[in-house]
């Protein structure tokens, strides 16, 4: 009944990545979206917040509650730039950088014992181009 069902199979699939991300960054303390935001500020630091939402693809709004966040938890600060706010990671974030990596390495290596290495490969292409053809 649901083999065209793009909305079904998606949302099935989804599912299950998630329970695996929450489960893998809960051990560190965060949620996977908020570990992915910190990866991204801990690879360009002074970032724009509007920068991070056109990268990780959120609302501007969702990006400034996830900022909120990870400031009180200390690993983020706010600093202006001229007219511009920039993102800039802690000192706490610098220490946590090393295990961030290595859970999205491990998730990474999981997903591709799991399903084959060119199949993961295809399958992240295929999900970004669809994503961008519907915008």
């Amino acid at each position: 009944m649901f083999e065209r069902c793009l909305y079904f199979n998606l949302n099935a699939l989804v599912r299950k990545v998630d329970k695996i991300w929450e489960q893998a960054f809960s051990e560190l303390g965060l949620s996977p979206a908020h570990a992915y935001l910190l990866r991204l500020v801990l690879s360009q630091p002074s970032i724009t917040q509007k920068q991070i939402a056109d990268e990780l693809h959120l609302e501007k709004s969702t990006v400034t509650r996830f900022i909120d966040a990870l400031e009180e938890k200390g690993y983020l600060r706010r600093t202006r730039s001229g007219r511009e706010q920039t993102i800039v990671p802690s000192a706490a974030a610098r220490r946590l950088e090393v295990q961030l990596s290595a859970q999205g390495d491990a998730l990474y290596a999981r997903m591709v014992n799991a399903i084959g290495r060119a199949d993961m490969v295809e399958l992240v292409r295929r999900l970004r181009e669809t994503a961008d053809k519907l915008q």
